[in-house]
């Protein structure tokens, strides 16, 4: 491709991003589900966090099976002025193996998300892990999508975890499919600080 073919495909892109930009005019906050088998879920929820940060916006994050053991994302978030963190769960559940116990700390994470997602001092909320919720018939799917539709309207909502319902599939305004092309713990590397956690 020589310099004008490669100039007349840029001003061709361009045309079309503009004209995308220009229809785009409602101001409202999204939510956005992150899903699948795959590695980064959760991950790629904090990177909006530390992008919403940035702009001095005020963040929670409720994590609905991360318990006893802390990640490095809520040793750091956690000291952030503007980040309030609330770690709810007893850890995964094949390490409970208490069903009864699981279901309370779900419906305790979600006394604590439903407040979070009525209140216009926040920005962003990250409800990490909650499609498990869905999955094991912890919670009442109806819950999440009722609140998603009335919270404030400036609001940025992120889920993340696996096998999400196609209700939430469908009530979302971004949903991303994270796929597990291939895996270190597979090839038996141990989970590791900073990576896994």
């Amino acid at each position: 491709m020589d310099d004008n073919q490669y100039l007349k495909k840029m001003r061709a892109i361009k045309q079309k991003q503009d004209q995308k930009t220009a229809t785009a005019t409602i101001e409202q906050g999204v939510s956005i589900l992150l899903a699948g088998p795959g590695k980064g879920k959760s991950s790629s929820a904090f990177g909006m966090l530390a992008r919403s940060l940035g702009h001095g916006h005020k963040v929670a994050v409720v994590q609905f099976l991360k318990g006893p053991t802390h990640t490095g994302e809520e040793l750091f978030f956690a000291q952030q002025k503007n980040v309030d963190w609330f770690a709810m769960g007893d850890g995964f559940t094949w390490e409970t193996q208490n069903r009864a116990l699981d279901i309370k700390s779900a419906h305790q994470a979600w006394v604590k998300a439903s407040q979070l997602l009525k209140d216009e001092r926040y920005q962003l909320i990250i409800l990490d892990e909650i499609t498990y919720m869905f999955k094991f018939k912890y919670l009442e799917i109806e819950w999440l999508l009722d609140a998603l539709k009335n919270r404030p309207l400036k609001m940025n909502v992120i889920l993340t975890g696996r096998g999400p319902a196609q209700d939430l599939i469908a009530a979302v305004d971004t949903y991303s499919l994270i796929l597990d092309e291939k895996h270190a713990f597979k090839k038996g590397i141990k989970a590791q600080p900073g990576i896994e956690w």
